[in-house]
């Protein structure tokens, strides 16, 4: 009840201004977002770069419903991506693009927007040596999210894709996207979904990502394990134990179990830390909140102490 409650207020514009406007969120808040803008998104993947782990960068912003705020956030990963070649940080770090903020919502012609917009970014990764990787969103963009990954590619074969194990239909998803040189992240998912499209149980989604993830990593692809669940990750390892630790990596959030990230890393592992950045921070806090209880505790003690 408490996870639907907080995924019900994400999508709250009430609740978003009420969250906002408390000054004591904002420290809670950097626990989780690496900072308002790109010189703290650079800064933090250089401190985690060089901790022996790698990056993927999410400017934060979705359902967008404007064609200049679409635009604007091309340019941000424009930026962001340039940024990331003169520091030297292009080999381990990468970029994670939600497609409804770069135009897929947009009333007249959103796919073929958000497709365009998205290979402008995919081209500018490619010349500076790193990649893209598309993030899923709820159900009902699903199609469209995997039609969009189709086209980019056909010239930018290295796009990675997302796909959510609470969602039924995934597993087949799953082998459809599991040859070579496919990269596909597989997380259990953080969006408020129908019981007729998704697992409701967590045992369920549980049982779920484990056959997902063998389908992925008996495939000839590239599997993303990203999971902060620990014994999922015990389970990546055994099932991943034949394959060269160069062929897989596992991923996790930023701020969550950063001793865990390290661990892996010191084990020869690679450790990609989704680092997300930008002031449109509520829905990406929100959900974060929702995944764990141990995450809305953290959150309510941090008030009581900086109050």
């Amino acid at each position: 009840m408490l996870r639907s409650a907080l995924l019900a207020a994400a999508r709250s514009g009430a609740v978003r201004g009420l969250v906002e406007r408390t000054p004591l969120t904002r420290p809670v808040v950097r626990r989780f977002i690496s900072g308002d803008d790109v010189d703290a998104a650079v800064a933090t993947t250089g401190e985690l770069l060089a901790d022996g782990r790698y990056v993927t960068l999410d400017h934060l912003g979705e359902d967008t419903r404007d064609a200049a705020q679409a635009t604007a956030t091309v340019e941000a990963y424009l930026d962001l991506l340039r940024r990331l070649e003169l520091a030297g940080h292009t080999g381990r770090a990468e970029v994670s693009v939600k497609l409804s903020a770069v135009g897929q919502f947009l009333p007249v012609d959103g796919e073929k927007i958000a497709l365009e917009n998205a290979r402008r970014i995919c081209a500018a990764a490619g010349v500076v040596g790193t990649t893209v990787t598309l993030d899923m969103e709820d159900h009902t963009t699903t199609d469209s999210t995997l039609g969009i990954l189709r086209e980019l590619r056909v010239d930018f074969p290295w796009v990675g894709a997302v796909l959510q194990a609470y969602l039924k239909r995934t597993e087949q998803d799953c082998r459809d996207l599991a040859h070579a040189g496919s990269r596909v992240r597989l997380c259990k998912g953080a969006y408020r979904e129908p019981a007729s499209v998704a697992f409701q149980d967590k045992a369920d989604v549980d049982l779920s990502y484990v056959r997902c993830l063998r389908v992925l990593l008996e495939g000839s692809g590239y599997p993303m394990v990203a999971s902060h669940d620990p014994r999922l990750i015990a389970i990546a390892g055994e099932l991943a134990s034949r394959r060269p630790k160069s062929s897989y990596e596992f991923q996790m959030l930023y701020g969550i179990r950063p001793e865990e990230q390290r661990r892996l890393a010191a084990e020869g592992h690679r450790m990609r830390v989704y680092v997300p950045y930008g002031d449109e921070w509520y829905g990406y806090f929100m959900r974060r909140l929702a995944e764990r209880p141990a995450n809305v505790g953290f959150f309510l003690r941090s008030l009581i102490t900086t109050n």
